[in-house]
């Protein structure tokens, strides 16, 4: 498997090369992207990472929370797909195989048979979208009160490719957060459910009386099971460290992880 970490945890006040640089010097493979502000930084990142040997897998959009696709609000949505086409448009530009993205929020004002039908609306625009510039949506599991079950994420994701036609099929895929499921339920049961559609994979760890993220190791996932569900269902991809830096020597965080996600590979 390969190993990464997301380029906006990675000492954010250091210069964009020296971030970069610290991330081949602590190990990892390739790192995911953090929403560019223009096709500049986009080609600068691009270019950065070939520097250094690394490879940009994905990107992490940066609209879909303050711009749901769910919104009922026209406009709002409008706006929200304009985001993810941006996110798409970069991640072309960063040679980037896919995108991140938060497919709906429910709230008080969005209830959840609206986010399911105006997301899914929203999303089978852009599939079109990603279908033409050679690039995929990955759908994750967070905290929005949506698809709150493995077998309703997968109905979701299938429904999508289902809709593109055949040789679009498997555009969209899931991208399995195991920190964010242990909250209501078990990674390695919804690893296994999930099966092929899991494209990538972002790891922290998660301490369940606490209700409260940790650093990899410290929480209640069990990776020893994790792993186990993720080889048995053939994946052999991207896992990408999602975690704050340290309040004090943030560089040692990304050093810390790297090896921690060594440990999390070989078994635990």
């Amino acid at each position: 498997m390969k190993k990464a970490i997301c380029l906006s945890c990675v000492v954010p006040q250091w210069e964009l090369e020296r971030r970069i640089a610290l991330i081949k010097d602590a190990g990892y493979d390739g790192f995911e992207a953090h929403h560019p502000a223009s096709d500049d930084e986009a080609r600068q990142i691009k270019t950065l990472a070939d520097k250094h040997g690394l490879t940009v897998h994905s990107l992490m959009g940066g609209t879909h929370w303050r711009l749901p696709l769910s919104s009922p609000d026209p406009q709002t949505r409008k706006q929200a797909i304009e985001g993810v086409e941006q996110a798409l448009h970069f991640a072309a530009v960063m040679g980037a195989e896919g995108v991140l993205v938060v497919p709906a929020v429910v709230n008080e004002q969005t209830d959840y048979k609206t986010a399911w039908d105006l997301s899914l609306q929203s999303l089978k625009h852009l599939v079109g979208v990603a279908k033409r510039l050679g690039v995929q949506i990955w759908v994750e599991n967070v905290w929005n009160r949506f698809l709150l079950s493995p077998l309703e994420f997968a109905a979701y994701i299938d429904e999508l490719n289902h809709s593109a036609n055949s040789d679009g099929d498997g555009i969209v895929g899931a991208y399995f957060d195991v920190g964010n499921i242990l909250a209501y339920g078990y990674p390695q049961q919804w690893i296994r459910l999930l099966g092929k559609r899991i494209k990538r994979v972002h790891l922290k760890d998660f301490r369940i009386n606490e209700h409260r993220f940790v650093y990899l190791l410290q929480g209640d996932v069990n990776w020893r099971e994790v792993m186990a569900a993720l080889r048995e269902i053939g994946y052999d991809g991207w896992l990408t460290a999602e975690l704050p830096p340290y309040p004090h020597a943030p560089d040692e965080m990304v050093r810390d992880t790297a090896r921690h996600i060594d440990r999390i590979i070989a078994g635990v």
